[in-house]
């Protein structure tokens, strides 16, 4: 990862130029600039109210549904600048995939829960669907804990199982992307290693974004890190290089635990 300041760079299958986000007058987010390279894993670090949610959530348009948001800057995706070219959200959010802090499965199967984007985007073959259900089960670590049970309520399941379930959700569309906004935080050390190692495992097929407050899981899973500090992004850069010897005092500080 680096910083964008002034071309395109191709590498990346996000470039981020000079983005600023308000919610009404409040400027949530300050001159942006950043790459995301394909098959990394980047984790986006800083206390509570530096914007780390609010920018995650702008990578799939999300953040724009809401009212008194504005959005400027460029954000070029697989080289389309969603920020100023007409974006079917439905269709950018089929390759941008969303998992939230908490499991958040639908109050229907476990089946139905997978298949629920293939059938929006006009899935019909029954025979299809299980594949897909099957192959996203499986890419989530989680198959062989619900195949004999795919017809029972997905809320029956343990929170660390529904937070998989709710990955194969996102992957069940083939997304490019895979974003995460602390999706582990509510789940105890087990289920937490259980992510943390399908992470590591999923990067080899996707390009995935982490928000977490837990800077040893970013040490852990992350090959980028970027630090947020009051709506502005302080610095990004190899994960390694970012926890031993970061450019900026203040990541320092933060890292090291002296605020947060």
């Amino acid at each position: 990862m680096s910083v964008v300041k002034e071309a395109v760079n191709t590498q990346h299958l996000y470039d981020i130029r000079g983005m600023n986000v308000w919610y009404g007058a409040h400027h949530a987010l300050k001159d942006i600039n950043i790459g995301f390279e394909q098959n990394k894993v980047t984790a986006i670090i800083g206390p509570s109210g530096c914007g780390k949610s609010t920018f995650i959530k702008t990578l799939n348009l999300m953040l724009q549904m809401a009212p008194n948001v504005k959005v400027t800057g460029d954000m070029f995706y697989n080289g389309r600048n969603l920020l100023k070219e007409k974006t079917d959200a439905a269709e950018l959010r089929k390759q941008i995939g969303m998992v939230f802090q908490k499991g958040n499965p639908f109050p229907q199967s476990i089946f139905e829960n997978v298949v629920y984007g293939p059938k929006i985007h006009g899935e019909k073959n029954k025979k299809k669907l299980l594949e897909i259900a099957e192959e996203s089960l499986k890419a989530a670590a989680l198959w062989d804990e619900v195949k004999d049970r795919l017809h029972q309520q997905a809320l029956s399941l343990s929170g660390g199982q529904q937070q998989r379930l709710c990955i194969a959700r996102a992957l069940a569309t083939k997304p490019d992307v895979l974003l995460m906004d602390e999706p582990t935080s509510a789940l105890d050390p087990v289920s937490t290693r259980k992510i943390e190692e399908l992470i590591l495992k999923l990067k080899e097929n996707y390009t995935i974004v982490i928000v977490t407050h837990n800077m040893q899981q970013a040490a852990r899973v992350s090959d980028q890190t970027a630090f947020f500090y009051m709506g502005e992004l302080v610095e990004c850069g190899d994960t390694d290089k970012i926890f031993s010897q970061p450019d900026h005092q203040k990541t320092h500080e933060y890292i090291t635990g002296k605020f947060g």
